[in-house]
């Protein structure tokens, strides 16, 4: 292909780079863990009382600790993820850095915005999952109480409940990233994914029930619903690339009969 080239690099080379991109992307992933941390720990903002209010509502009293390291389990597990989610531009533009070299022109047109849409998707399922399905979630199941059961909610069992539900949400709205790489490579086609439509359907349905934890019917709704969407969605951006992998090795052809 004309004006499209890649830098060859010896393998120590590579090795050398490689060694150096992941000590950066480990630094920044500590220098963000730890910044969020010193913030939690502060209680400059408090991130335990934000995500402790779509369960407030339900519930008599506030959440409780029955062991001494609760707490500090939970500021870490914030830690972590707010640390990770600070840190993954950095990250990102390690692995570009690191991958750039070995791509043509063409592939990275395609992967950045790959990339930015894979992030921009992630976190809009995270959103999903916490301002609408993990209250209405937590009002049918904190509803299912009689006079004699009063609810109360340890902080290590609800962190942990929406930290799983939140990142559970977030990597299935992966779904149209997955489908337009698998579409590239050639192993699926849009006529494929129209075909199976009903299959999809039913597949949405049993992938939201063993995702979503616990039985809430609400949560399984709240995910089998949007991952559908995605899926339709992922049938029209399947088009547009598979077109256009068509034209590309049609215009290949016609030069190799030139």
């Amino acid at each position: 292909m004309s004006g499209e080239t890649k830098y060859e690099m010896p393998f120590l080379e590579h090795l050398e780079e490689l060694r150096w991109r992941l000590f950066k992307s480990a630094l920044a992933i500590a220098i963000t863990v730890g910044a969020s941390f010193a913030v939690i720990y502060s209680q400059t903002f408090d991130l335990i009382g934000i995500l402790a209010k779509p369960a407030l509502p339900y519930m008599k009293g506030t959440l409780i600790a029955t062991r001494p390291s609760d707490i500090f389990e939970v500021y870490m597990d914030m830690s972590l993820t707010l640390g990770l989610i600070l840190a993954s531009p950095v990250i990102i533009w390690q692995i570009w850095g690191f991958l750039s070299p070995a791509l043509y022109g063409h592939e990275k047109k395609v992967i950045i915005p790959t990339l930015v849409g894979a992030a921009f998707l992630f976190l809009g399922g995270m959103a999903l999952a916490f301002f609408f399905a993990l209250p209405v979630t937590l009002k049918f199941l904190l509803g299912l109480q009689s006079a004699t059961v009063t609810s109360m909610l340890t902080v290590s069992a609800y962190f942990d409940f929406v930290f799983k539900i939140c990142i559970a949400f977030g990597a299935v709205f992966e779904l149209p990233i997955v489908i337009l790489l698998l579409t590239m490579l050639g192993i699926v086609t849009p006529m494929m994914l129209s075909k199976f439509r009903r299959h999809a359907f039913v597949g949405c349905i049993i992938a939201a029930a063993v995702i979503t934890p616990g039985d809430a019917p609400t949560a399984l709704l709240f995910l089998t619903v949007p991952l559908y969407f995605l899926y339709e969605g992922s049938i029209w951006l399947s088009r547009l690339v598979y077109s256009r992998r068509e034209k590309k090795i049609a215009r290949q052809e016609a030069l190799e009969l030139v």
